[in-house]
């Protein structure tokens, strides 16, 4: 029986004068996607719009979640809007659900003009929780600032958008879909992959699997205990570390995705995986990692709960590459950091914390090697078998060689926009009055000399775009640094202002202290020239990590 095509409608809207995407695409509570009428389809038709009608047409675009709630719903409303605005091919995860890392792998290796991952990160889920909208541009990494200011000027226009209402696909099978529609020559395709297959197969093609199966199986083997934070990496974690690895089932918990993550934070750090961090500490395992919603922030543990600090975590790869067949035979080109993130990676490269040459980026951008999530799990285990040590072994060993930095971040989150926004203003004010560059502080017995501060701005090496206003820096001169940032996608609940604290420390006899000991002269310092507890009426940080 012959079917009709099917219509492809324009809707009439007004546009919303809050769908201007922050750091981590469009976050709100929601509420706000599934309660304002066409406010999820503005976004999209706003996002899809951004694209040149010449490159949009017939181009292949990939979909993905984290298995949020709404995230089902929204889906469906994409592919429907895709659709209609002349989109010829998506590639969507089953069930819906596909990592972040997965999202850039896919786009790369099947040329896509992009991908769209809804997430919120590491964000609550569920009625009362999160949800957002992530955009990946065709090299796989995140939008730039430009592709981000073009969404806004859509959005602040926007009077109509273009769907296809009547048209259904079926998450749950795997396989291809074909759709005809209206004013359309060609079929609209839908594709339902393999979650886990083709970032799989990347994997495969990077790291010695032989090695690492033997790490965990064989007569000394490994013990894991992964937590998967009821996040979208559950699949993952199960299909690559347990049936591909070996690992023992029971070595991941947490591993169903759901729509809520089980009531709390996705959150990969010592306060939301404190279930984690107390398992390590009983010493029956000798690693733990957990992961955020979307597969890309990450934690690592050593046995008894050896904490791995995430820039530590980075400059340990990146100081044993050697470990990975890839990087011998391909060898790296450099390193890349977000301004925020602690020096220690400089001090791998140059030796000196103060002078290096890696490049820093604005704090959005990350690596398109996807040095985190399960990524970085894979390269810990590759480590230490090559090494044959423990987690706390070789990153003691690290920091006797290059050092310790010492960091810690302070995140003050659900603050009024408005006393945000004042109280960073008048910040900056302060650290870029030429006064301030001659100021020391006192704090006990340490003296902190201002020897540069700035509103730091990257200069893309590339396309020559200037990403501006990515946070307050201050540098003192024995290479101790104070960052302030104010994040732009609270998800409806404020703005969060997050100040990064680090002190660096070349003597191996003092790698042993405690961290908040070490920097709290430095938070002093922080908390004195920002007055963010008065201003605020905060009393401490909501997180430190």
């Amino acid at each position: 029986m012959e079917t009709s095509p099917i219509p492809v409608l324009t809707v009439q809207t007004a546009p919303f004068d809050d769908q201007r995407p922050g750091t981590s695409g469009l976050r709100r509570k929601t509420a706000v996607f599934e309660g304002k009428k066409n406010y999820l389809q503005n976004y999209i038709q706003s996002l899809l719009s951004s694209i040149d009608l010449r490159d949009r047409q017939g181009c292949t675009m990939v979909v993905g979640s984290d298995g949020r709630y709404f995230s089902r719903a929204a889906t469906e409303v994409i592919v429907q809007m895709a659709a209609a605005n002349g989109i010829g091919r998506l590639v969507i995860g089953h069930n819906g659900l596909l990592s972040t890392p997965a999202v850039s792998c896919i786009i790369r290796k099947i040329k896509a003009i992009g991908g769209i991952i809804l997430t919120a990160s590491h964000s609550p889920g569920g009625p009362v929780g999160d949800f957002g909208i992530k955009f990946n541009v065709a090299n796989g990494g995140p939008s730039p600032d430009t592709v981000m200011e073009k969404i806004s000027q859509v959005s602040r226009t926007l009077e109509e958008y273009a769907i296809c209402p009547d048209l259904r696909i079926d998450l749950s099978r795997l396989g291809r879909q074909e759709f005809d529609l209206e004013n359309k020559f060609k079929p609209f395709r839908v594709e339902i992959i393999d979650s886990v297959e083709v970032y799989l197969q990347m994997l495969r093609n990077i790291f010695d699997f032989s090695a690492i199966k033997s790490l965990l199986t064989g007569p000394d083997q490994l013990k894991l205990h992964i937590d998967a934070m009821n996040g979208v990496m559950g699949p993952y974690v199960r299909r690559i570390l347990c049936d591909e690895l070996g690992a023992p089932a029971n070595s991941a918990v947490n591993c169903v995705p759901l729509e809520d993550f089980g009531g709390q934070p996705p959150e990969p750090n010592l306060t939301y995986a404190s279930s984690l961090v107390d398992a390590m500490k009983g010493g029956d395992f000798g690693f733990g990692a957990a992961f955020d919603a979307d597969g890309d922030r990450y934690m690592i543990l050593g046995e008894n709960g050896f904490f791995v600090n995430p820039s530590d975590s980075l400059a340990v790869m990146a100081a044993n590459l050697a470990a990975i067949p890839y990087f011998r035979q391909q060898g790296v080109k450099g390193f890349a950091r977000s301004m925020a993130t602690s020096t220690a990676l400089d001090s791998l490269v140059s030796g000196d914390t103060r002078q290096s040459h890696i490049q820093i980026h604005p704090p959005r951008i990350r690596l398109q090697d996807h040095i985190h999530g399960l990524w970085s799990v894979l390269m810990w285990l590759s480590i230490m078998a090559a090494r044959k040590q423990t987690v706390e072994q070789i990153v003691r060993e690290h920091w006797a060689k290059f050092g310790r930095h010492y960091y810690c971040r302070f995140d003050y989150e659900a603050l009024d926009p408005r006393v945000a926004f004042y109280l960073m203003r008048d910040l900056e004010a302060i650290i870029i009055d030429k006064a301030f560059m001659s100021q020391r502080f006192s704090v006990g017995d340490h003296v902190y000399s201002v020897e540069k501060s700035e509103n730091f701005e990257y200069v893309d090496p590339v396309d020559g775009t200037v990403a501006r206003n990515q946070g307050l820096r201050i540098i003192f001169s024995d290479a101790a640094r104070l960052v302030f940032r104010m994040s732009g996608s609270g998800g409806g609940m404020g703005t969060t202002i997050r100040i990064y604290a680090e002190s660096f420390e070349r003597d191996p006899e003092r790698h042993n202290r405690e961290t908040q000991v070490v920097l709290g002269p430095l938070i002093a310092i922080a908390l004195k020239i920002s007055n963010i507890h008065e201003r605020t009426g905060r009393r401490g940080p909501n997180i430190i990590t």
